[in-house]
Protein backbone atom coordinates (compact mmCIF):
# COMPACT_ATOMS: atom_id res chain seq x y z
CA UNK A 1 0.00 0.00 0.00
CA UNK A 2 1.58 3.31 -0.98
CA UNK A 3 1.04 6.89 0.02
CA UNK A 4 -1.33 8.73 -2.27
CA UNK A 5 0.11 11.64 -4.14
CA UNK A 6 -3.03 13.64 -4.03
CA UNK A 7 -5.59 12.56 -1.45
CA UNK A 8 -9.02 13.52 -0.39
CA UNK A 9 -11.33 12.96 2.45
CA UNK A 10 -13.39 14.31 5.16
CA UNK A 11 -14.12 17.24 7.33
CA UNK A 12 -11.91 19.79 9.18
CA UNK A 13 -11.75 22.89 11.14
CA UNK A 14 -12.02 24.85 14.33
CA UNK A 15 -12.49 28.27 15.82
CA UNK A 16 -12.53 30.86 13.08
CA UNK A 17 -14.68 33.65 11.70
CA UNK A 18 -16.64 32.94 8.54
CA UNK A 19 -15.74 36.28 7.05
CA UNK A 20 -12.01 35.76 7.69
CA UNK A 21 -11.20 32.05 7.87
CA UNK A 22 -7.43 32.55 8.23
CA UNK A 23 -7.65 35.15 11.00
CA UNK A 24 -5.85 35.00 14.35
CA UNK A 25 -7.03 32.19 16.59
CA UNK A 26 -8.20 29.75 13.94
CA UNK A 27 -7.50 26.00 13.90
CA UNK A 28 -8.10 25.42 10.19
CA UNK A 29 -9.32 26.93 6.96
CA UNK A 30 -13.00 27.63 6.40
CA UNK A 31 -14.53 29.63 3.55
CA UNK A 32 -17.50 29.79 1.21
CA UNK A 33 -18.44 26.58 -0.60
CA UNK A 34 -16.32 25.78 -3.65
CA UNK A 35 -17.21 24.45 -7.09
CA UNK A 36 -17.25 20.66 -7.44
CA UNK A 37 -15.54 19.28 -10.56
CA UNK A 38 -16.98 16.52 -12.75
CA UNK A 39 -15.06 13.29 -12.05
CA UNK A 40 -17.35 10.88 -13.90
CA UNK A 41 -14.41 9.29 -15.75
CA UNK A 42 -12.52 8.39 -12.54
CA UNK A 43 -12.37 4.94 -10.94
CA UNK A 44 -14.94 4.79 -8.15
CA UNK A 45 -14.33 3.24 -4.74
CA UNK A 46 -17.40 2.62 -2.54
CA UNK A 47 -17.30 3.58 1.14
CA UNK A 48 -17.37 0.53 3.41
CA UNK A 49 -19.90 1.80 5.94
CA UNK A 50 -19.25 -1.03 8.39
CA UNK A 51 -15.53 -0.20 8.57
CA UNK A 52 -15.82 3.60 8.43
CA UNK A 53 -16.38 5.78 11.49
CA UNK A 54 -16.84 9.47 12.26
CA UNK A 55 -16.27 10.40 15.89
CA UNK A 56 -16.93 13.56 17.92
CA UNK A 57 -15.97 15.00 21.31
CA UNK A 58 -17.92 17.92 22.76
CA UNK A 59 -16.63 19.79 25.80
CA UNK A 60 -17.79 22.11 28.56
CA UNK A 61 -15.86 23.34 31.63
CA UNK A 62 -17.49 20.65 33.79
CA UNK A 63 -17.07 17.62 31.51
CA UNK A 64 -16.99 16.03 28.05
CA UNK A 65 -19.19 13.79 25.92
CA UNK A 66 -18.11 11.65 22.99
CA UNK A 67 -19.70 9.47 20.35
CA UNK A 68 -20.10 8.76 16.65
CA UNK A 69 -22.21 9.66 13.60
CA UNK A 70 -22.84 6.69 11.25
CA UNK A 71 -21.52 6.85 7.69
CA UNK A 72 -24.37 5.62 5.50
CA UNK A 73 -22.97 5.84 1.96
CA UNK A 74 -20.37 7.49 -0.24
CA UNK A 75 -17.64 7.10 -2.83
CA UNK A 76 -14.02 8.09 -3.41
CA UNK A 77 -12.96 8.85 -7.02
CA UNK A 78 -9.41 7.95 -8.11
CA UNK A 79 -7.45 8.69 -11.28
CA UNK A 80 -4.07 6.93 -11.41
CA UNK A 81 -2.55 7.44 -7.96
CA UNK A 82 -4.58 10.55 -7.20
CA UNK A 83 -7.89 10.99 -5.39
CA UNK A 84 -9.83 13.52 -7.45
CA UNK A 85 -13.26 13.58 -5.85
CA UNK A 86 -15.84 11.85 -3.76
CA UNK A 87 -18.54 12.31 -1.18
CA UNK A 88 -19.44 10.97 2.27
CA UNK A 89 -22.92 11.03 3.77
CA UNK A 90 -23.57 10.76 7.53
CA UNK A 91 -26.84 10.01 9.28
CA UNK A 92 -27.16 12.78 11.87
CA UNK A 93 -30.56 11.43 12.87
CA UNK A 94 -28.75 8.36 14.25
CA UNK A 95 -26.02 10.21 16.18
CA UNK A 96 -24.61 8.05 18.98
CA UNK A 97 -23.17 8.74 22.44
CA UNK A 98 -20.56 6.45 24.02
CA UNK A 99 -19.57 7.82 27.44
CA UNK A 100 -23.07 7.46 28.96
CA UNK A 101 -23.53 3.85 27.87
CA UNK A 102 -24.23 2.71 31.44
CA UNK A 103 -26.68 5.56 32.10
CA UNK A 104 -29.44 4.90 29.58
CA UNK A 105 -31.79 7.68 30.67
CA UNK A 106 -29.09 10.35 30.62
CA UNK A 107 -27.76 9.03 27.33
CA UNK A 108 -31.17 9.25 25.64
CA UNK A 109 -31.68 12.77 26.98
CA UNK A 110 -28.33 13.88 25.54
CA UNK A 111 -28.88 12.22 22.13
CA UNK A 112 -32.38 13.68 21.84
CA UNK A 113 -30.99 17.12 22.67
CA UNK A 114 -28.25 16.81 20.03
CA UNK A 115 -30.89 15.94 17.42
CA UNK A 116 -33.11 18.87 18.45
CA UNK A 117 -33.22 22.37 16.98
CA UNK A 118 -30.68 23.46 19.63
CA UNK A 119 -28.03 21.54 17.70
CA UNK A 120 -28.40 19.52 14.46
CA UNK A 121 -32.17 19.95 13.87
CA UNK A 122 -32.15 16.37 12.60
CA UNK A 123 -35.87 16.33 11.88
CA UNK A 124 -35.37 18.87 9.09
CA UNK A 125 -31.74 18.03 8.25
CA UNK A 126 -31.25 14.29 8.86
CA UNK A 127 -27.98 14.02 6.92
CA UNK A 128 -24.62 15.75 6.85
CA UNK A 129 -22.45 15.53 3.73
CA UNK A 130 -18.82 16.16 2.78
CA UNK A 131 -17.98 16.59 -0.94
CA UNK A 132 -14.32 16.68 -1.99
CA UNK A 133 -13.26 19.65 -4.13
CA UNK A 134 -9.45 19.43 -4.14
CA UNK A 135 -6.44 17.64 -2.64
CA UNK A 136 -2.80 18.65 -2.26
CA UNK A 137 0.32 17.26 -0.56
CA UNK A 138 0.49 18.09 3.15
CA UNK A 139 2.79 20.98 3.99
CA UNK A 140 3.74 21.17 7.70
CA UNK A 141 4.33 24.90 7.31
CA UNK A 142 0.58 25.21 6.75
CA UNK A 143 -0.35 23.32 9.93
CA UNK A 144 -3.49 24.42 11.72
CA UNK A 145 -3.04 27.30 14.12
CA UNK A 146 -4.20 26.33 17.59
CA UNK A 147 -6.94 28.46 19.11
CA UNK A 148 -6.52 29.69 22.67
CA UNK A 149 -9.40 28.23 24.66
CA UNK A 150 -10.93 29.35 27.95
CA UNK A 151 -8.92 27.43 30.54
CA UNK A 152 -10.71 24.63 32.39
CA UNK A 153 -10.08 21.02 33.34
CA UNK A 154 -12.13 19.83 30.35
CA UNK A 155 -11.22 22.30 27.62
CA UNK A 156 -11.09 20.78 24.09
CA UNK A 157 -7.86 19.32 22.76
CA UNK A 158 -6.11 21.94 20.64
CA UNK A 159 -5.25 21.60 16.96
CA UNK A 160 -1.66 20.82 18.02
CA UNK A 161 -2.91 17.92 20.15
CA UNK A 162 -5.80 16.68 18.00
CA UNK A 163 -4.15 15.87 14.68
CA UNK A 164 -3.70 12.62 12.77
CA UNK A 165 -0.31 10.93 12.99
CA UNK A 166 1.92 11.36 9.92
CA UNK A 167 -0.41 13.44 7.72
CA UNK A 168 0.24 13.00 4.00
CA UNK A 169 -2.30 15.30 2.36
CA UNK A 170 -4.45 18.36 2.80
CA UNK A 171 -8.08 17.71 1.89
CA UNK A 172 -10.55 20.43 0.91
CA UNK A 173 -14.27 19.92 0.47
CA UNK A 174 -17.74 21.28 1.09
CA UNK A 175 -19.24 20.29 4.43
CA UNK A 176 -23.01 20.59 4.77
CA UNK A 177 -24.68 20.44 8.18
CA UNK A 178 -28.05 21.79 9.24
CA UNK A 179 -28.62 23.01 5.68
CA UNK A 180 -25.50 25.20 5.61
CA UNK A 181 -22.51 24.49 3.35
CA UNK A 182 -18.98 25.77 3.93
CA UNK A 183 -15.62 24.73 2.51
CA UNK A 184 -13.17 23.21 4.97
CA UNK A 185 -9.56 22.00 4.74
CA UNK A 186 -7.73 19.59 7.04
CA UNK A 187 -4.74 17.21 7.15
CA UNK A 188 -5.21 13.47 6.62
CA UNK A 189 -3.17 10.31 6.29
CA UNK A 190 -4.20 8.31 3.22
CA UNK A 191 -3.09 4.97 1.81
CA UNK A 192 -4.10 3.58 -1.59
CA UNK A 193 -3.75 0.26 -3.38
CA UNK A 194 -5.53 -1.19 -6.39
CA UNK A 195 -8.65 -2.16 -4.49
CA UNK A 196 -8.79 -0.06 -1.32
CA UNK A 197 -8.42 3.49 -0.03
CA UNK A 198 -7.97 4.14 3.69
CA UNK A 199 -7.92 7.62 5.19
CA UNK A 200 -7.65 8.93 8.72
CA UNK A 201 -8.12 12.51 9.91
CA UNK A 202 -8.40 14.37 13.22
CA UNK A 203 -9.27 18.07 13.39
CA UNK A 204 -11.37 20.69 15.15
CA UNK A 205 -14.45 22.55 13.98
CA UNK A 206 -16.38 25.54 15.30
CA UNK A 207 -19.93 24.18 15.55
CA UNK A 208 -21.51 27.65 15.56
CA UNK A 209 -20.51 28.35 11.93
CA UNK A 210 -23.09 25.76 10.88
CA UNK A 211 -25.75 27.14 13.22
CA UNK A 212 -25.24 24.81 16.21
CA UNK A 213 -25.28 27.68 18.66
CA UNK A 214 -26.79 26.28 21.86
CA UNK A 215 -24.93 27.77 24.87
CA UNK A 216 -22.49 29.45 22.47
CA UNK A 217 -19.46 30.49 24.50
CA UNK A 218 -19.15 33.75 22.57
CA UNK A 219 -22.29 35.03 24.27
CA UNK A 220 -21.15 34.22 27.81
CA UNK A 221 -20.44 37.33 29.86
CA UNK A 222 -19.09 35.55 32.91
CA UNK A 223 -17.34 32.35 31.89
CA UNK A 224 -16.47 31.66 35.52
CA UNK A 225 -20.07 30.49 35.90
CA UNK A 226 -19.29 27.59 33.52
CA UNK A 227 -22.69 27.97 31.86
CA UNK A 228 -21.55 27.35 28.31
CA UNK A 229 -20.43 24.66 25.86
CA UNK A 230 -17.15 25.13 24.02
CA UNK A 231 -17.68 26.04 20.37
CA UNK A 232 -14.74 23.83 19.38
CA UNK A 233 -15.61 20.20 18.63
CA UNK A 234 -12.91 17.53 18.18
CA UNK A 235 -13.69 15.41 15.09
CA UNK A 236 -12.13 12.14 13.96
CA UNK A 237 -12.46 10.11 10.75
CA UNK A 238 -11.43 6.61 9.81
CA UNK A 239 -12.66 6.00 6.26
CA UNK A 240 -12.33 2.82 4.21
CA UNK A 241 -13.36 2.71 0.54
CA UNK A 242 -13.12 -0.34 -1.69
CA UNK A 243 -13.41 -1.00 -5.40
CA UNK A 244 -16.10 -3.59 -6.13
CA UNK A 245 -14.58 -6.91 -7.12
CA UNK A 246 -15.74 -8.50 -10.40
Amino acid sequence: MKNLKFLTLFLSIAFFWACNPKSEGTDAEVSDAKEVEDVASAKEFSINTASSTVSWIGSKPTGKHNGTIPVTEGTISVEGDQIVGGSIIMNVNDIQNADLAEKAEMQKKLVDHLKSDDFFDAENHPNAEFVITSVSPYNPDEAAKAKEEFDSEYKPASADEHIVAAPTHKVTGNLTMRGKTLSISFPANVQLDENKVTAKAKFNIDRTLWGLKYNDEAGVVDKAKDKFIYNTVNVGFNIVAEQPTM
